[in-house]
């Protein structure tokens, strides 16, 4: 069957242990807050401090992977938009178009990762993990001017609202008048902004009639619902096909078979979402310029980006979060729901690799249950430090600051650990060149 031969150290209490606990949790801790799970952070660490194997070290990252996004998702869940109070943090709308296509890209970037040698996925991830962090940092200073010029706008309109205030109660009215009258304008505002969110942020269904749209509400728990079935759909489906390719052999008809229906399984829930967007029946509600108008170029271009972010994070197996979480950024996401979205989407995809990789035996349970408990914790501590800095400072940028400090902690860890790993094959005189995808 397979000479995969494992390396798995002793579980047992020491300072590689000790070591490598602390660096998981601070790397759960800030893959949490990111939404990108923090693998490029775990695998060096496994690989390097505690001693496995390099593909033992993945499996087990992926076990720490799906405990961050676990405990992220939990959290999320019960959390409203930062914004708008009767919308979830989480855009199920927004993880049902990019999910499908992000696995369907993972299973062609799992292909290029066995084609190509090793010291070009290292070099393609160094480039891609600094640009990343790059641009991210540049959102970060982006948002956070913006949120001070907001700052100082409130401040300003505070004071002149203060001045009128004074006037009216020197000039017009009795104290008791005035303050029932501000009572009154202020139910008055809160009602329209109220019925205004509303307007805005509850799922809708629209038909065309007559080249009119007619606007029907639908509730949020049942849109979500149907949401949820379709997502858990695509991960059934994929990991069903998953399980019987462990059963042919690469590159047969049935190989090539079974590849085909994971691309139509994911294109059609995809299309079946965008056809949706595109008649306005929903809307990614999550976008700065939330509207309900699709364009053809518009649909296109988010299937693009979501099939090359799946195929990129399957090449260099690091998942989608790292991609996903910039991505929903450059998209004009709010911060705070592009990590909780990505690290929904990132549930789906670790969950299915854990469960091929225990099946296939490939990391040691206690180490994995323990690993997997310490991301959990972790995960927690860092959604609710995160929270509390945010509501003390007013700032969600500080999240897009701590996505480009993980993205950088991770292009060192994940490059330095690869650079060794080619220092070391050009020692040996091993072969650094392609490889067959069918005898990978």
């Amino acid at each position: 069957m397979s000479l995969y031969q494992h390396n798995w150290p002793e579980f047992e209490f020491g300072w590689r242990l000790v070591v490598g606990s602390t660096i998981g949790f601070l790397g759960a801790a800030m893959g949490s807050i990111g939404g990108i799970g923090g693998g490029a952070i775990f695998v060096p660490m496994l690989f390097l401090i505690i001693g496995f194997d390099p593909k033992s070290s993945a499996a087990v990252s992926k076990c720490m992977i799906m405990g961050t996004a676990a405990a992220t998702v939990y959290y999320n869940s019960r959390l409203s938009h930062p914004t708008f109070s009767n919308t979830p943090l989480i855009d199920y709308d927004l993880a049902l178009l990019f999910q499908p296509l992000l696995m369907v890209g993972i299973s062609v970037g799992v292909a290029l990762n066995i084609i190509l040698a090793d010291w070009m996925i290292t070099i393609l991830l160094i480039f891609l993990f600094l640009v990343n962090a790059t641009r991210s940092f540049i959102k970060g200073v982006e948002i956070w001017k913006k949120e001070t010029a907001g700052k100082q706008g409130t401040t300003k309109q505070q004071e002149s609202d203060g001045s009128t205030f004074i006037g009216q109660i020197s000039e017009e009215l009795p104290l008791t008048k005035v303050m029932e009258q501000g009572m009154k304008e202020r139910k008055v505002k809160d009602f329209a902004e109220t019925e205004n969110d509303t307007a805005h942020f509850l799922k809708i269904e629209a038909d065309d009639v007559n080249g009119y749209r007619s606007v029907h509400r639908v509730p949020e728990a049942s849109m979500r619902l149907k949401q949820l079935v379709l997502l858990v759909f695509v991960w059934a489906a994929f990991f069903a096909v998953q399980i019987m390719k462990t059963h042919v052999m690469a590159c047969s008809i049935d190989y090539w078979i079974l590849n085909l229906v994971e691309v139509i399984i994911g294109f059609s829930v995809s299309i079946y979402q965008a056809v949706c967007l595109y008649k306005g029946r929903r809307a990614i509600t999550s976008c700065s310029n939330e509207t309900t108008d699709w364009t053809l170029s518009k649909v296109l271009l988010f299937f693009f980006t979501g099939i090359v972010a799946g195929v990129i994070g399957g090449m260099l197996g690091i998942g989608g979060g790292t991609i996903l979480t910039p991505l929903f950024l450059e998209l004009g996401i709010h911060p705070q729901v592009a990590s909780a979205t990505s690290a929904f989407a990132m549930l789906f995809s670790s969950s299915m690799s854990v469960v091929q990789y225990y099946i296939l035996k490939r990391f040691p349970v206690p180490y994995a249950v323990y690993l997997y408990c310490v991301a959990v914790i972790a995960a927690f501590t860092g959604q609710d430090v995160v929270r509390r800095i945010i509501s003390v400072i007013g700032r969600t940028s500080i999240i897009i600051f701590i996505l480009a400090f993980t993205i950088a902690v991770s292009t060192i860890c994940l490059g330095g650990a690869g650079i060794i790993h080619m220092i070391l094959k050009v020692q040996n005189h091993e072969y650094m060149g392609f490889q067959s995808l069918c005898n990978g």
